[in-house]
């Protein structure tokens, strides 16, 4: 008598599109408000209309605050890669006792809860009049941004082997010619990746620009969020539609951009 199995597989499938709904229903209920002719976010939909993505897009605060989340979003996005980077080249280079205690200082905020860091950051910036200031507010996205560079690139770098490097140094290559020849090709799939999500987290931050950014620099979220309060209107989620194809475009894009890499490092 032949042993029946039991239908894992099925089930695992049918656990996995069911978490996926969770995750997605809720923006798949946000995208069809928005082309709604209403003035209420109601279902079903009184009709169907452009309305609110022509407020959006011809209102000047919108764009104002699209202006300012990308100028912000850019810069912290470069330091937190830059500083992120020479980190972990340290942390790689020197293992010493230390060396896991500025680990976890590197990693902090991603673990300590953003209101802290905001209001951390505003005690920090206001004795040096940099709260309602760019300056002060890619600061304080950088601080937010950092560790999501930090861990992919510090696994790219245990990665890699280090032998490539001995190589090229034995081929006569210099330290800094085997970096720009071996190491920094090897993790910059890695830095692309911590690039996106360091600006994904400083685009969607709302709790730390609601602290330090001034009237000037009202990003896209704490526009959101303000008119959250006054009034509820499908023009936020036309907004949030948006940002949800922004981000998606972006996802892609690094998709495509790491697969290419994979299989150029594969051909070579």
């Amino acid at each position: 008598m032949k042993r029946l199995k039991f239908p894992w597989k099925p089930i695992y499938w049918l656990l996995c599109a069911l978490v996926l709904v969770f995750l997605l229903a809720p923006i798949a209920a946000i995208i069809p408000l928005s082309f709604s002719s209403g003035s209420f976010l109601t279902y079903p939909l009184p009709g169907l209309s452009l309305r609110w993505y022509q407020e959006v897009l011809g209102g000047h605060k919108w764009l104002a605050a699209l202006g300012n989340s990308l100028y912000v979003g850019a810069f912290a996005t470069a330091i937190s890669v830059l500083l992120g980077t020479l980190a972990c080249l340290g942390l790689m280079r020197h293992k010493a006792w230390w060396s896991e205690a500025l680990k976890m200082m590197a990693l902090s905020p991603m673990i300590v809860p953003v209101i802290l860091i905001a209001v951390a950051s505003y005690f920090f910036l206001a004795p040096l009049s940099l709260t309602s200031s760019y300056s002060g507010l890619i600061i304080a996205h950088t601080v937010i941004a950092v560790p999501f560079v930090v861990v992919p690139v510090l696994t790219a770098l245990e990665l890699l082997d280090p032998n490539l490097v001995r190589a090229a140094a034995a081929c006569g290559a210099t330290p800094r010619v085997a970096f720009m020849r071996v190491t920094l090709p090897g993790i910059m799939p890695a830095m692309a990746s911590g690039a996106l999500f360091a600006f994904a987290t400083s685009f969607d931050d709302v709790v730390v620009a609601l602290l330090i950014a001034g009237p000037a620099q009202r990003t896209l979220p704490l526009e959101m969020f303000s008119s959250l309060r006054d009034s509820m209107t499908p023009a936020l989620t036309a907004v949030a539609t948006i940002m949800i194809v922004f981000s998606t475009t972006l996802f892609m894009l690094m998709q495509m951009l790491q697969r290419r890499t994979r299989r150029a490092a594969q051909r070579a």
